[in-house]
């Protein structure tokens, strides 16, 4: 995509996202419905949206370690370092988030232990828009809960499309692999367990 192009795209994504609205938008893995991760009433209407119990947390995207940190109390090396070596979409549950108003994660996308995922992903477009941002962006699958995921725009229901504030141009799923990331949780001992290889 020209640049020109690719930057109006992304300043019309994070103006709805900064005005609490939700985007539809292909990430380095799958379509992903996301939000400002620090707006409780958005990420409520993500899971609404999905149709899904927000018991369950979700996974976010940041732009870079630096904005990682600021959302994590404490960052295991273990972490850092599988970062540092990791050349595919990898998911990092980190323990102790950050929930606190005003500068911190909306609670309802943070796990019941504290816990959190995020990922830094590996699509440039994604990278953009979430440091143009400035916070972390949910990044859940585009599709009602229990679901197939869809692999492409097209395989995206209308249910998803008509729900939400936006939807990013289709053109840059090209950047996306169609396949979910790996999950691993890191512990502050480095325990490392993998959730999904």
């Amino acid at each position: 995509m020209e640049e020109n192009r690719l930057k109006e795209t992304i300043d019309a994504a994070v103006k709805v996202l900064r005005s609490g609205g939700v985007i539809l938008y292909p990430t380095d893995t799958v379509w992903g419905i996301g939000c400002d991760a620090s707006d409780a009433a958005a990420v409520a209407r993500i899971y609404e949206i999905k149709k899904r119990s927000d018991s369950k947390s979700l996974v976010l995207l940041a732009s870079d370690m630096d904005m990682i940190c600021r959302y994590v109390r404490q960052m295991p090396e273990m972490a850092v370092s599988l970062i540092e070596v990791n050349d595919r979409p990898m998911t990092i549950v980190y323990p102790d988030a950050v929930v606190a108003p005003g500068y911190g994660l909306a609670p309802n996308c943070v796990a019941e232990d504290g816990s959190v995922g995020i990922r830094i992903p590996l699509s440039d477009y994604c990278r953009r828009m979430t440091a143009r941002l400035g916070k972390p962006l949910v990044s859940t699958s585009a599709n009602i809960s229990g679901e197939p995921t869809p692999k492409s725009f097209d395989d995206i229901s209308p249910a998803i499309k008509d729900a939400v504030d936006y939807i990013v141009c289709p053109e840059l799923e090209k950047e996306s692999t169609g396949f979910s990331s790996s999950v691993i949780k890191v512990g502050l001992d480095g325990e490392i367990r993998i959730i999904r290889p």
